[in-house]
Parts: structure tokens; C-alpha cells; sequence
């Protein structure tokens, strides 16, 4: 014989299922789970100082490069991207070797003025300030004459 509670039920029956206060508990640990992994995921296009950072980076690298190798180094900034080329004995040539292949923009970047920047075998460059936009941010990159790379 089953035991029966005062209302005649079954103590089997009560027990089948989930009360409301379990399925809450469970849902608000589900939601900071999500939560968690939704802050820790990295942003899928990187914010525009980021990008700015990485252009000035790469003008830095093609100043040494320059200086290494004795040679003139121009970086050819436009809407696409830049890209990197160096002077050879029989003109200019693309430079593709290392960190010098070409770097498209990330999405939405706009840069101005789409400009050359050519550093010389002594480190000195053409001057530049660049604009880069996206939304509604902005970061400038300046190159000075004696070749310095500033990110503001």
C-alpha cells in the first residue's frame, strides 16, 4: 500500500517535476553564464585605436627597414588598405617579405588623405598626418620629418 498525503494524493506524484524557485535559480546562473561569455568574446572588428596603433606599427617597422637595408621604403596608404614598396636597382618593387604584405582596413575604415609616406636610407620622411574614421570615431597618425610615428 502506497502511503497517501491528507489531501489523498500520492507522495510519488509531488515529487515528479521542478518547482518554481529551481527553474528561477537555474535561469538566473544560466543568464550570468551567458553574460560571462558574452563580455570574455573579443570584439570581431578590432576598435579603430587598435587599427591606428597597428598602421603606426607597420610605418615603425618600414623606417627600420629603410635604415637596415640602406634603401628607400614608401607605404602606399588608400581607401583598401596599405601596402609596402622598396627601391630597387631597377625601380620601385612590392615588399612582401615578413611583416610587409598588404593590410586591408578593417570593416568601415576610411582614411584621409590617401597618401605615400617614403622614409629614406637615414630615417628621415615625407611628414604625414592621417586621419583614419569609422562610425564616428577618429585616430590621427602623424609622421614627422625625422621620421617619428605618433598615434593620437
Amino acid at each position: 500500500m502506497t502511503p497517501t498525503l491528507a489531501t489523498g494524493r500520492a507522495d510519488r506524484a509531488r515529487r515528479a517535476g521542478f518547482t518554481l524557485v529551481e527553474m528561477m535559480v537555474t535561469v538566473a546562473i544560466l543568464g550570468l553564464a551567458a553574460s560571462a561569455v558574452v563580455l570574455a568574446a573579443p570584439d570581431p572588428v578590432p576598435r579603430l585605436p587598435v587599427e591606428a596603433e597597428r598602421l603606426a606599427a607597420h610605418l615603425v617597422r618600414a623606417r627600420e627597414e629603410s635604415l637596415l637595408t640602406n634603401r628607400p621604403v614608401a607605404v602606399d596608404i588608400g581607401a583598401g588598405g596599405y601596402g609596402f614598396r622598396v627601391r630597387a636597382e631597377d625601380g620601385w618593387t612590392s615588399l612582401t617579405e615578413g611583416p610587409f604584405g598588404r593590410v586591408a582596413w578593417e570593416g568601415g575604415t576610411r582614411v584621409a588623405p590617401e597618401t605615400t609616406v617614403l622614409f629614406d636610407p637615414v630615417g628621415l620622411a615625407e611628414p604625414a598626418t592621417l586621419t583614419l574614421r569609422r562610425d564616428r570615431a577618429r585616430a590621427t597618425v602623424t609622421v614627422d620629418l625625422s621620421g617619428e610615428v605618433r598615434v593620437q
